[in-house]
């Protein structure tokens, strides 16, 4: 069977030689150009955990082993993105030639593109392809040829809540590079942390004491992660989350000034004071710490965050989301901001990520209706505090509309479907998993099972075509205790997401689901806990 995920068509190969080409190895990874001689050590390095003592090293091209051939050739296009805002490989934000070419024969795999990126693509196929087939199994010969429908395909993840270590951010970056997404958001700061080392801020990044693990990544880190990353042909994408969220920048650096908050606010809801950026000292302070953040940033994209500015006037709301992108351009690179900065003015060339509207935050109007909620009840949620909620979030309902008629781009990231902190829904838990999966995802989201994340179609939304930059899936970290907890929400409803950002629809569920429970496979072949919902029949 051809599990692959994303889904590539692909049409039966001649049986030429065989029926099929079996998975047992041994195997090797060979470069058919000079160029793809790096290229070659990163899909080995892939490979290595499903071909335990079967994968052969860097040149040993023993003749009996099966071929996984990396070729760039001159083929015809396949086709673009359809969105005009992707991630190059040489750091432009202009979609890249992703399309490849797959055949797997019966004395084994070709990988063909006219691009490294392309070749990669094809390669992840083939890994998969490998994994899930089992080390007993046989991959069915087939010819495929694939390109992407968006060009910005990411995940974010959440440092900020929950320190990740090196070593596991780069075991995501391998699990994103997998399903074919190109960028890794890094949410690197919150009230709860600030995780990114500024020598210009020592403050921000204290030394750990009293034998404590130290909680944030060193300049050389963050670069040796991005070099990780564009191996893989992934961009990391930091965000520093301005003006509001502040509170670890106003532990570090007293003095920075408040934003205005509206009338009587504070005598009724305790917050963080939004910063305002209209104060020269707190603009000069915020733009030097950025321009640090611009250096040490090798992509085209710093994201500014202008979510959530609880507390702030929406005139001193906008002249911070301003300044913040002004800043940023200043240094060269293009802002990225949540949604709620469409409020402070929108420019063709602004993007601007898509995460909540009222209705998706599907709320209860009346105590009947929150009776039947247990989940908020269990929050602590009031009718009183639901309609306050409603209102605060009331001007999500335009800002879309706010984009697109202002020319700028919208990232779906709609907290219904893709925000993956959402809890499983109980019904499809196994009971060996019930206890680690009650404690797992937001409390004030409604549990939903696999199938339901699946059902996400990025097409369904009231925005032209051209105006979309790409689909991208969050993970938030309020609620984590480790590593396994995040891989446990990543999946498997990552691998929806990926195949809705590259094929441009949701897969549909009967024949999914068939695919689906062969990547548990890989997944343990990869040390990954995932949930093993009871919708999918998990292939051993």
């Amino acid at each position: 069977m051809n599990a692959v995920i994303p889904h590539a068509s692909a049409e039966p190969a001649p049986r030429v030689g065989g029926e099929a080409l079996p998975a047992t190895g041994p195997w090797r990874v060979t470069a058919a150009d000079p160029a793809l001689g790096q290229l070659a050590d990163t899909v080995r390095a892939l490979l290595a955990p499903h071909l335990p003592g079967r994968l052969l090293p860097a040149g040993n091209d023993d003749p009996a082993a099966h071929p996984l051939v990396l070729v760039l050739d001159d083929g015809p296009p396949v086709a673009a993105p359809r969105t005009t805002v992707g991630v190059a490989p040489d750091g432009g934000a202009h979609p890249a030639d992703e399309a490849y070419r797959l055949r797997v024969a019966a004395d084994g795999i070709e990988c063909r593109a006219r691009t490294v990126e392309g070749v990669f693509r094809a390669a992840t196929s083939a890994v998969q392809l490998i994994a899930t087939a089992g080390a007993g199994g046989e991959l069915p010969l087939q010819k495929a040829t694939d390109a992407p429908r968006y060009a910005w395909r990411g995940l974010m993840v959440d440092p900020a809540r929950t320190f990740l270590s090196l070593d596991e951010l780069r075991r995501i970056i391998d699990l994103a590079a997998l399903y074919k997404l190109n960028v890794l958001h890094l949410h690197l700061t919150d009230n709860e942390g600030w995780r990114i080392e500024l020598p210009g801020f020592p403050g921000l990044t204290p030394a750990a004491s009293g034998g404590q693990a130290r909680t944030f990544y060193t300049v050389a880190e963050y670069r040796s992660l991005q070099e990780y990353a564009a191996r893989r042909f992934v961009t990391v994408v930091p965000e520093i989350d301005l003006p509001g969220h502040c509170g670890k920048l106003r532990e570090a650096v007293p003095g920075l000034a408040e934003a205005p908050a509206p009338a009587g606010l504070k005598e009724r809801f305790p917050f963080v004071p939004p910063l305002d950026l209209t104060d020269g000292a707190t603009r000069a302070t915020v733009a030097r710490l950025l321009a640090e953040v611009c250096e040490l940033t090798d992509g085209p994209f710093v994201h500014i965050g202008a979510d959530e500015a609880f507390g702030a006037t929406a005139e001193s709301f906008a002249a911070s989301v301003h300044e913040l992108r002004a800043i940023v351009r200043a240094c060269g690179k293009s802002p990225v901001a949540w949604q709620e900065s469409a409020r402070a003015g929108i420019e063709p060339r602004d993007i601007v990520q898509h995460w909540v509207d009222v209705p998706m935050m599907d709320l209860p109007d009346t105590e009947e209706e929150l009776a039947n909620r247990p989940e908020l009840v269990a929050a602590g949620h009031t009718t009183a505090f639901i309609k306050a909620l409603k209102k605060f979030f009331a001007p999500t309902d335009h800002d879309v509309e706010r984009v697109i008629e202002a020319g700028g781009k919208v990232l779906l990231s709609p907290q219904s479907h893709l925000y993956l902190d959402r809890p499983y829904a109980a019904e499809f838990t196994p009971p060996e998993q019930a206890e680690v999966a009650g404690h797992l995802g937001f409390g004030s989201y409604r549990p939903q099972g696999v199938r339901y994340a699946a059902s996400w179609d990025p097409a369904a939304y009231p925005i032209p075509e051209t105006r979309v930059a790409g689909v991208e899936a969050t993970l938030f970290a309020e609620q984590f205790k480790g590593f396994d907890d995040v891989t446990v929400l990543l999946l498997p409803r990552l691998a929806s997401v990926a195949e809705a950002a590259w094929c441009g629809r949701p897969p549909k569920w009967a024949e999914y689901r068939e695919r689906l429970a062969r990547h548990g496979r890989l997944w343990n072949q990869r040390g990954l806990d995932h949930h093993a919902s009871t919708e999918v029949p998990w292939v051993d």
